[in-house]
């Protein structure tokens, strides 16, 4: 690499970009701009793309970092995994179901059930919410009453924002049962956060996106291969036939702007000028890489919090679990995933544990996890009782989201900047959604958006379907920023051998 622009080109040449992070977001934005016809440079400080939602080899497995899902109403997401010829290996549930358990029950009174039917909103959950087994039947009608009552709110109106949703469904008549097995049961997954510590916003647009606007919005996707295989392998390869240019190990140490107008990204031998600049990196890696004036008030990206999750990876030497997936009550287990196939495994089966909100797990000494959550698979999986452990390690991702604490929304940046050919993207930028993959992709999108409108480019018609679909799902503050953008409307590696849901989850 050298230590001076690259010769050849002019210095001003108005299809130059530079996108900084390989995650969904930077990625997305690199492929739109180069769909466009822009020139793109992608520059990476890992060592392979993917940001969060990557894989990693252990032994003989392909293991990823942590259990991803989405849900059919991720219309970016799906977009994305359209791009980069994935889709097939990441498909959708035929209908939304969700076998939970509750430890808390009698034998043979454990299993429920959340699935829909074929029917229009919001009865095409309601058989399921009248026979759900772990709620009463006052519970079941005061969900219904709270559940009308969400469809009614408005998720871009900013007095929502400030409000928690554990307070709002309490002033509803949630009693803190009807909370832990059917509020926090998809609000946790989805938002990282328990009900009291959540945005009352962000909530009611993840409520009223995945439940209550169509039929099929909840229905559950997953990577039926490894992360990397879709975030990496099959990214790079939709880069390269783009003509982006993707340089991994290239940490960015400085952005600047040029007295004509032009942009100058600097990394470790190398100097690179561009006429657009997408920073898609973690919002305090953005803050210490603005320049100066680039926000008004850049202080704020410190003041988005941090959320971790925790997964807990065992490998046993038979089958000990029947179906794709179950969700749990009455236990410190949340979620677990069967990852037998994906990671390569052979002889007997591969289970992780997603465990969202982590605070109290996050930093536990392996062991002490060990002797926490094989006694809770006990009880919750008969068959784990006379298995081996052949494997037991933890990933551990302690900022793995934003915090959607009540007064995020304020502190959340759209695409465009004050400094004009810098753009931002990133899960945690103000698409409207919690920190999911569908946020980073939508992210992406924005930021493209906003930089193709300024160069003067057309929007690439791929992009098209993926714009129509999201116009019915964002709220309307989302929808109307990236209106704007688009020029529409003026104005952590495991830990050893015993160490370390979301599209629509993380």
């Amino acid at each position: 690499m050298s230590d001076e622009p690259r010769s050849g080109e002019p210095e001003t040449s108005g299809r130059d970009a530079v996108v900084i992070g390989g995650g969904l977001a930077g990625v997305t934005a690199a492929l739109a701009l180069a769909d466009a016809g822009v020139r793109v440079t992608l520059l990476e400080g890992r060592p392979r793309l993917g940001g969060l939602a990557f894989s990693f080899r252990r032994g003989g497995l392909t293991v990823d970092n942590g259990q991803h899902v989405y849900l059919r109403c991720c219309t970016a997401y799906r977009w994305f995994l359209d791009r980069i010829e994935g889709t097939a290996l990441a498909p959708l549930q035929d209908r939304l179901d969700v076998p939970v358990v509750d430890l808390d029950k009698p034998a043979g009174r454990r299993l429920g059930r959340l699935r829909r039917d074929a029917l229009p909103v919001p009865l095409h959950l309601g058989r399921s919410l009248a026979t759900y087994p772990h709620l009463s039947l006052a519970e079941r009608a005061s969900v219904g009453r709270a559940a009308l009552a969400l469809k009614g709110l408005d998720p871009a109106d900013p007095a929502l924002d400030a409000q928690d949703f554990g307070s709002w469904l309490a002033a509803h008549g949630q009693s803190p049962r009807a909370v832990e097995a059917l509020w926090d049961l998809v609000g946790v997954a989805t938002l990282n956060a328990v009900a009291g510590d959540t945005s009352l916003a962000l909530a009611a647009m993840v409520f009223k996106t995945g439940l209550l606007s169509d039929p099929g919005a909840a229905d559950i996707g997953w990577a039926h291969v490894p992360l990397g295989e879709l975030h990496d392998r099959l990214a790079r390869r939709a880069l390269d036939s783009a003509g982006v240019r993707t340089e991994v190990r290239a940490r960015v140490t400085a952005v600047s702007a040029a007295a004509d107008g032009t942009w100058t990204v600097r990394a470790p031998g190398e100097t690179l000028r561009a006429d657009a600049v997408v920073l898609a990196v973690p919002q305090r890696e953005a803050h210490d890489l603005l320049p100066d004036g680039a926000l008004d008030a850049p202080e704020r990206l410190l003041e988005i919090g941090t959320a971790p999750i925790l997964n807990v990876h065992v490998v046993y030497d038979r089958k000990v679990l029947g179906v794709p997936f179950l969700a749990a009550l009455g236990t410190p287990v949340q979620w677990v995933f069967d990852r037998t196939d994906a990671s390569g495994l052979r002889e007997g089966q591969y289970l992780a544990l997603s465990q969202s909100a982590a605070q109290d797990d996050i930093d536990a000494p392996v062991a002490a996890l060990r002797e926490r959550y094989l006694p809770e698979l006990e009880r919750l999986l008969p068959g784990t009782r006379g298995a081996t452990v052949r494997d037991f390690f933890v990933t551990r991702e302690r900022t793995a989201t934003f915090a959607p604490a009540p007064g995020v929304g304020r502190l959340r940046p759209g695409a465009r900047t004050e400094s004009p050919g810098l753009y931002l993207a990133g899960a945690w930028t103000a698409t409207g959604w919690p920190a999911t993959m569908e946020s980073a992709v939508r992210s992406g999108v924005s930021a493209a958006d906003a930089a193709l409108a300024a160069l003067g480019r057309p929007r690439p018609r791929r992009l098209f379907a993926f714009e129509e679909a999201a116009r019915r799902t964002v709220p309307g503050d989302a929808a109307a920023d990236g209106g704007r953008a688009a020029g529409r409307t003026p104005g952590r590696e495991p830990e050893g051998p015993g160490v370390p849901l979301r599209g629509g989850t993380r």
